[in-house]
C-alpha cells in the first residue's frame, strides 16, 4: 500500500493548534494561580483606624499578579478572584463574600484591583523587559501607578460609605501609606525574581 503524501501546510495547522492548545493551558493555569495568590493574601486581615478597612495582603498579590503575569492575564487573575468572590466563596478580606460585599466600604478598592493589575502588567510590558536593576525600577514604578489606581477609585467609595468629605477620606487612607509602600517593593523584589527565573514569562501572550 502506498504511503499517503506528506502534506507540509497540513503538518504546519497541526503543529500551530498544538502550540495555540498549549498556550491557552498555560494561560488558564497562570490565570488561575493568580487569583489563588489573592486569596490567600486576603486571609490576613488587620482592620485600622475609624474606617474599619483593613491592612491586608491583597495589594500585594495583585500588583504581584500584574507585574509577573503581565495586563491581560494579570488582570483577568483579579477579575476570576473578584467573581468567585461576589458569586459567594467567603475569599475577601474577613472572610466576607456574597452579595453583601458590594455594601462594604471597601468595594471600591476591590472593584480597582483589576484596572491596577491591567496598568501594572501594561507598564511592565513596555518597558520592563531589560534585566537587572532596570526592571526592578519599572516594577516599582508600575506597582506605584497600580497603586495610585487603587486609591483613585477605592478612597471615594470609602469616604462616601462612611460620610466624610474626599479630603478626610485621603486622611483615613494615608494610614495605609507605609504599608503599601513595603508591600509595593516586596512584590518588586518578588517579581523581578521570578522574570529572572521564567524570562520569558511576558512574551508567552
Amino acid at each position: 500500500m502506498a504511503a499517503a503524501p506528506h502534506d507540509p501546510a497540513a503538518a504546519a495547522d497541526d503543529a500551530a493548534g498544538s502550540v495555540g492548545t498549549t498556550s491557552a493551558a498555560v494561560d488558564l493555569s497562570l490565570i488561575g494561580t493568580g487569583a489563588a495568590l489573592l486569596a490567600v493574601c486576603s486571609l490576613v486581615a488587620v482592620p485600622v483606624g475609624p474606617a474599619g478597612a483593613p491592612i491586608t495582603l491583597q495589594t500585594f498579590a495583585v500588583l504581584l499578579a500584574g507585574a509577573v503575569l503581565g495586563a491581560r492575564r494579570g488582570a483577568l487573575a483579579v477579575l476570576l478572584y473578584l467573581a468567585v468572590g461576589f458569586a459567594g466563596l467567603p475569599i475577601f478580606a474577613e472572610g466576607a463574600g456574597g452579595p453583601a460585599t458590594f455594601a462594604r466600604v471597601t468595594l471600591g478598592y476591590l472593584l480597582a484591583f483589576p484596572v491596577a493589575a491591567w496598568v501594572t502588567g501594561a507598564v511592565v510590558e513596555r518597558f520592563g523587559r531589560r534585566g537587572g536593576w532596570r526592571r526592578t525600577v519599572v516594577i516599582v514604578a508600575a506597582g506605584t501607578l497600580g497603586s495610585l489606581v487603587v486609591y483613585a477609585i477605592g478612597v471615594p467609595v470609602l469616604a462616601a460609605r462612611i460620610g466624610v468629605s474626599l479630603a478626610e477620606g485621603l486622611v483615613i487612607n494615608a494610614a495605609f501609606l507605609p504599608f503599601d509602600a513595603v508591600k509595593l517593593v516586596l512584590a518588586a523584589v518578588v517579581a523581578s525574581a521570578v522574570h529572572r527565573a521564567f524570562p520569558d514569562l511576558l512574551s508567552r501572550r
